[in-house]
């Protein structure tokens, strides 16, 4: 496998293996194309995009409202307000060494339909390749380290139209991805997502099928002389040509708004995601399909200040003395809109209560008009 061939290449000498073990944690999803199970398969499209929805506890589904509907679910598209809508975010996770970065854009075509384009990175840069280190006469010399970068790359085109049933809207992604790993290996994907949200008086019901026709992902090898003699040195396999699958799922949502007075407001979600690739460690689940709930909530006061929470990723987990308990990753955010601009933040897994990624995350979005808001 691949993880096994990085590991054992690039860790030679005792301070290259302990910078490199926490980067191939996180090199893992790009080798798990030689797996024979795809439930984990093109993870980082699950990382989630805008500060809001990750402060709901990605509860997000029926919500979504705005250029971020690109990621979370393709027909809320069309409620991005202005001529031209743009988003962006930044995180890091294990002390700055991943990072992970979303722009979007969305514009109206007309009143009924609107286009997007998301692009979504996912990177470790500065990985050392120690394939070189040591010389043809057996000598360490630390000046042939060179260095590479793994990133996950995607870019997601949506379209979103309403349909002439009151309250209707779909909307659907054609999305591409390309991920490498420095010079020695890269694969490209295609793939399908669809979905729609029905109102009606103040409830939103939404579903999502992400990678409607599965989404296929094909890895090719480019090995020079050098590194192959290395692999067969290190007794190491050579990565083949592969295809790598991901199955689709299914995130059904419902949302609630309550109206207190003129200026406060509370919003309410409840999604259900659900994949169908064998048992998962999830509150509800059978040996063919596995459910993950998600519970949100958004306090807003005039339509400038917000306030969220969320829990997801329940699970039970066991601990040292093998004890089972429930386990939930918890969320909160704040949101500001000042005129055009919306400012977020959200702080997941706070005080490390589950064992998901701990991250500080922040993401702007602007509205673009044509001749001012009306």
């Amino acid at each position: 496998m691949l993880m096994r061939n990085v590991r054992k290449i690039f860790g030679r000498g005792p301070f290259l293996r302990a910078r490199c073990r926490p980067l191939l944690l996180l090199l893992l999803p790009l080798s798990l194309h030689a797996q024979d199970a795809p439930k984990y398969s093109n993870e980082f499209l699950a990382i989630g995009v805008g500060a809001r929805a990750l402060g709901m506890g990605y509860a997000y589904t029926s919500a979504c409202s705005d250029v971020t509907s690109g990621y979370w679910n393709p027909s809320g598209l069309l409620g991005a307000r202005g001529d031209l809508q743009v988003g962006a975010m930044h995180s890091e996770y294990f002390a700055g060494i991943a990072k992970y970065d979303y722009i979007g854009a969305a514009k109206k075509i007309d009143s009924v339909s609107s286009i997007g384009v998301t692009y979504l990175r996912f990177g470790v840069d500065n990985i050392p390749n120690t394939t070189e280190l040591i010389d043809n006469d057996g000598n360490v010399d630390y000046d042939r380290i060179t260095s590479f970068s793994a990133t996950d790359n995607a870019v997601l085109i949506t379209y979103a139209r309403k349909l002439g049933i009151p309250g209707l809207r779909v909307g659907g992604n054609v999305k591409v991805i390309y991920r490498h790993v420095g010079d020695f290996a890269k694969a490209w994907g295609f793939g399908l997502d669809g979905g729609l949200q029905y109102d009606k008086d103040r409830w939103r019901f939404a579903a999502v099928v992400r990678d409607l026709t599965s989404t296929f992902t094909a890895w090719s090898y480019s090995l020079d002389q050098s590194t192959i003699e290395t692999f067969v040195a290190t007794g190491n396999e050579l990565p083949e040509n592969s295809t790598e699958l991901t199955l689709p799922r299914l995130t059904l949502g419902v949302a609630r708004e309550f109206r207190f007075g003129k200026k406060i407001t509370l919003l309410g979600e409840l999604d259900l995601e659900n994949t169908f690739d064998g048992k998962r460690n999830t509150l509800l689940a059978t040996s063919t399909w596995s459910a993950d709930s998600r519970v949100g909530l958004e306090l807003g006061y005039a339509g400038v200040v917000f306030v969220r929470a969320g829990v997801n990723n329940m699970q039970y987990v066991k601990d040292i003395d093998d004890n089972e308990r429930l386990n939930v990753q918890p969320n909160i955010g704040v949101g500001i809109k000042i005129k055009s601009v919306m400012i977020d933040y959200a702080l997941t897994d706070i005080g490390d209560a589950s064992v998901a990624l701990y991250s500080n995350v922040f993401s702007l979005r602007f509205d673009i008009f044509k001749k001012g808001p009306s």
